[in-house]
């Protein structure tokens, strides 16, 4: 039986210097649970600002372990789970303690991968995919034909917004800081682009443009803070704002009157947070609506950079420079 396993552990707040590989008590699988061996596992914003002590980890979840999400193999099953048998390539997010050599997950908060993606693709969707798919297909109920403007269109949950926009055929629109990010951004799906440098002015020019000055129907803020009162005059009638991120900000001033004259729709999501039934209820939908389109190629994955977990430092440290196009991916073990 499996008694040791190596992490990677934040022992004290700071920064990537903090992080060390230690080896820590192996988990065990408890009822309806699975023991999964990680392979991959890809870093995310809230893994910076977990280990800067800004996000604790919610009840039940590992502390210092960071990893939001994993793609690995079923070593074991817990009493009465019966979803999967071991061996099986699986992929899902977790509160944390994604990366560490292996990990438990209820049987419903898990995935089968596809055939086509690699391990490391496979690290680099769950986070993303899922945080999208929820937000723009579940809350803010995309249609075909609709229009999206995806602030931090670059990042990995921006990329997966503009695939999932496109495929649900509507039309992605995005802005970065970074013109060279959003030049490649095109090929996932985005229409067009601005590029941001606070002149939210010559943005909602740009935004007329696109629409013949009805606005867009959706907009799905990742970066939060000064965006909101451009975010409110960017948006048509009974348009619907989802507020993902606060890199920028967690404030900022709301006209209210606007709001109620276009009869908007002010959603704010958070997935880790959740409760255990809906972070289920999410994986399940994105297993049914989002795996198949990976399957079938029309759906991609988005890696920047891969590490071995030696490295993880180093990691850090490229997802802090904001330089990187897609996920960064920790290789945890080889197979």
């Amino acid at each position: 039986m499996l008694e040791i396993v190596r992490a990677v552990i934040i022992t004290r707040p700071g920064g990537p210097e903090v992080l060390e590989i230690q080896e820590v008590p192996a988990p065990r699988p408890g009822a309806h649970e699975v023991l999964v061996r990680v392979i991959a596992s890809a870093l995310n914003r809230a893994d910076l600002a977990q280990r800067e002590g800004r996000y604790p980890a919610p009840p039940g979840s590992p502390e210092n372990i960071l990893g939001l999400e994993f793609a690995g193999e079923v070593a074991e099953l817990g009493r009465g789970a019966s979803r999967w048998r071991s061996g099986q390539r699986v992929f899902g997010i977790t509160g944390g303690g994604g990366q560490a050599e292996y990990l438990v997950s209820h049987e419903s908060m898990l995935a089968e991968i596809p055939a086509n993606l690699s391990w490391a693709e496979a690290a680099s969707v769950p986070e993303a995919f899922i945080t999208a798919h929820d937000a723009l297909w579940k809350q803010a109920e995309l249609v075909a034909g609709e229009s999206v403007l995806i602030h931090a269109v670059g990042s990995g949950v921006g990329l997966a917004a503009a695939q999932l926009a496109h495929a649900r055929g509507a039309r992605a629109y995005g802005t970065s800081g970074t013109a060279a990010k959003l030049e490649r951004a095109r090929k996932y799906g985005l229409r067009d682009a601005f590029c941001m440098s606070g002149d939210f002015a010559a943005l909602l020019v740009k935004i007329g443009e696109w629409t013949d000055g009805k606005g867009v129907n959706v907009v799905m803020d990742l970066v939060g803070g000064p965006y909101l009162s451009a975010n409110i005059e960017a948006l048509a009638v009974k348009g619907r704002l989802l507020l993902v991120g606060t890199v920028a900000g967690r404030k900022a001033e709301l006209d209210i009157g606007k709001a109620l004259q276009k009869r908007l729709k002010i959603i704010g999501t958070a997935l880790r947070s959740r409760p255990l039934e809906e972070k289920i209820a999410a994986t399940e939908a994105f297993a049914a609506e989002v795996v198949p389109l990976f399957a079938n190629g029309t759906l991609r994955s988005v890696i920047d950079r891969e590490f071995p977990l030696q490295q993880v430092q180093e990691a850090h440290r490229r997802v802090e420079s904001n330089e990187n196009f897609g996920k960064v991916v920790l290789r945890i073990a080889e197979t």
